[in-house]
């Protein structure tokens, strides 16, 4: 392993790792994951890693590709990885653009390896299956090291999304202003302050438990590259290594409708949602980011193989901004396939 002593403190990780974190300059190389397979019992996955120190400063954690079909944020961390001058920084970036890389190779949201969502695998295991091992060594041995995480994520092929970063509510009202603070930074047109399904296993709870900045993105979705989700991604972390004294120079915040920063929501209740009830072929009748209203539309739910069978409109619940919109055409019952944000209040969030 490299110079980090944190990871006397936890259990023995699988993963070879060439970075020694505490050297000074630019570092790259590859995490070494062993994945035995019917022809290669010694295998094993190489996972891009770069690690950039110098000075006296905050560490700074960037990560994508821990669902494999979110493609802006490796992209936006790859160019930064290729390009920061360690003279120009003082403190230290860790960049590891492609995390989950059979998924990211494979196109997936879930590891073609185990068939799991690393994203609910935190704080993982190492003698777990492969994503658990993944998590177990993301958590453990380099997570303490940050001061700040950045863990850049799209709605992959499930929705589209409006392009926003996203953070937990967080009871320290400290730390609930030090994230929206770097939200801002970070410029995109929203930032959303939500109350998660199932995150109690996600990489930003453990973020949170060791008492880090944890800030998370959503930048686009449909199963395709965004062309302004790269822009605001790569703006994006800049902006965090400006923000947080890294680098030198002021963030840039404006955007594209003229406004001068990022608005502030929240996805506070299950009224936020609207949900399919049954499955079929989802038609949405708003794209996100455009305003909408309780009662009306939300789309219609087709059953195109019935020749006679009617379609199913599905309203939304809230009124507010559209965050989250159905992405394959074909839905399940009990799929989400819309989200709606409001502005946020800080008085309404701690209700």
């Amino acid at each position: 392993m490299g110079g980090n002593a944190v990871a006397l403190q936890v259990e023995k990780s699988r993963i070879t790792n060439p970075v020694d974190f505490e050297r000074n300059g630019r570092q790259a190389g590859y995490l070494r994951a062993p994945l035995s397979r019917n022809n290669s019992g010694w295998g094993v996955v190489e996972i891009p890693i770069i690690s950039v120190k110098n000075g006296s400063g905050p560490t700074i954690l960037l990560t994508g590709g821990i669902h494999g079909d979110e493609y802006e944020g490796p992209i936006a961390i790859s160019y930064l990885a290729r390009s920061l001058d360690p003279a120009s920084v003082q403190g230290r970036v860790i960049m590891i653009p492609a995390y989950n890389i059979p998924a990211v190779l494979n196109d997936t949201r879930l590891s073609p390896v185990d068939n799991r969502d690393m994203n609910r695998c935190f704080p993982g295991n190492p003698k777990g299956t492969f994503s658990e091992m993944l998590a177990h060594f993301l958590d453990g041995y380099v997570l303490p090291l940050a001061d700040v995480s950045v863990d850049l994520h799209t709605a992959g092929h499930s929705f589209d999304s409006a392009l926003s970063t996203n953070m937990h509510y967080l009871p320290d009202p400290t730390m609930r202003r030090k994230t929206m603070d770097a939200a801002s930074a970070f410029g995109a047109p929203f930032n959303t302050v939500f109350w998660g399904v199932d995150e109690g296993a996600t990489f930003t709870s453990c973020v949170e438990r060791r008492g880090a900045i944890s800030l998370g993105t959503e930048l686009g979705g449909w199963g395709r590259v965004n062309v302004e989700g790269v822009r605001i991604g790569r703006r994006g972390v800049d902006n965090i290594l400006k923000h947080f004294g890294v680098v030198e120079g002021k963030p840039q915040t404006g955007q594209r409708d003229g406004s001068a920063g990022t608005r502030h929501m929240m996805v506070r209740d299950p009224g936020s949602y609207a949900f399919a009830p049954s499955a079929g072929l989802f038609e949405p009748c708003n794209v996100v980011g455009e305003a909408v209203k309780a009662g009306t539309p939300a789309g219609w739910l087709h059953f195109v193989e019935d020749v006679d069978r009617a379609p199913i409109q599905v309203d939304y619940q809230r009124d507010g901004v559209l965050w989250m919109s159905a992405g394959p055409g074909r839905v399940s019952r009990g799929d989400a396939v819309a989200v709606v944000m409001s502005d946020y209040d800080d008085v309404l969030a701690a209700g």
